[in-house]
């Protein structure tokens, strides 16, 4: 399984891609067993499409996008990525807006409960209550790996709902105004970005969990 990191604010350092843009907002693709999923489209679709090609992958080849949150920022780049992929399912959440799904004319799922997206990947469900929510959970040798997009319904709820898959080994995404840092005790690997308003405390708190993400990074996990 590998997780790549397509949009971010910031271009990781080390990325072996060149020109490759930073922009406020959040994507990123998960492959494994063959399967391509694109979790969230950042903001805007002509700077998702420019990574995508420099980091080698081909929107056609999608076969899932997942949207984490109605924000802007995460479903920015929707529009210009369906012109070039008009096959691919589409996760959101049931209390999506009407205009929004309206404008979906790809297969669209609606999601409440935790559910299987395909094979290793699932959806932790609908959660929050003024901001609603959809992470990833992924099933790794190592236990449970949780990818956020913006965290609104705070990393403490997220972690007990994907607790229910298995041990969590790692966080990969926004975490917003998290602060519980105790809550993180135990975990082996920690990627923040986005959105995280507290990164560098996350960072020196828990030096041999935190890696460094961005634009271009890639994660590998068996």
């Amino acid at each position: 399984m590998k997780l790549t990191t397509v949009y971010d604010n910031e271009v990781y350092p080390e990325a072996s891609a060149t020109g490759l843009t930073s922009e406020w907002g959040f994507s990123c693709l998960i492959k494994v067993s063959g399967e391509r999923i694109l979790f969230d489209t950042g903001g805007d679709g002509s700077i998702l499409l420019r990574n995508m090609e420099r980091l080698e992958i081909d929107p056609e080849d999608l076969a899932t996008i997942v949207l984490s949150h109605e924000h802007w920022d995460h479903t920015g780049g929707l529009s210009d990525l369906l012109r070039t992929n008009r096959d691919a399912e589409v996760y959101l959440l049931a209390s999506f807006s009407e205009p929004f799904k309206n404008k979906i004319k790809n297969p669209v799922i609606e999601v409440q409960e935790p559910a299987k997206i395909c094979d290793r990947i699932y959806t932790a469900g609908e959660l929050g209550t003024s901001i609603k929510e959809q992470s990833l959970v992924l099933e790794t040798k190592s236990g449970t790996v949780v990818v956020t997009g913006c965290a609104h319904p705070g990393i403490g709820a997220i972690m007990d709902a994907a607790s229910g898959f298995g041990k969590i080994c790692g966080i990969i995404g926004g975490f917003h105004g998290f602060s519980d840092y105790h809550l993180l005790n135990g975990v082996k690997f920690l990627s923040p970005c986005h959105c995280t308003q507290h990164l560098s405390e996350i960072a020196s708190g828990f030096p041999d969990a935190y890696r460094k993400n961005g634009v271009g990074r890639v994660f590998t996990f068996e």
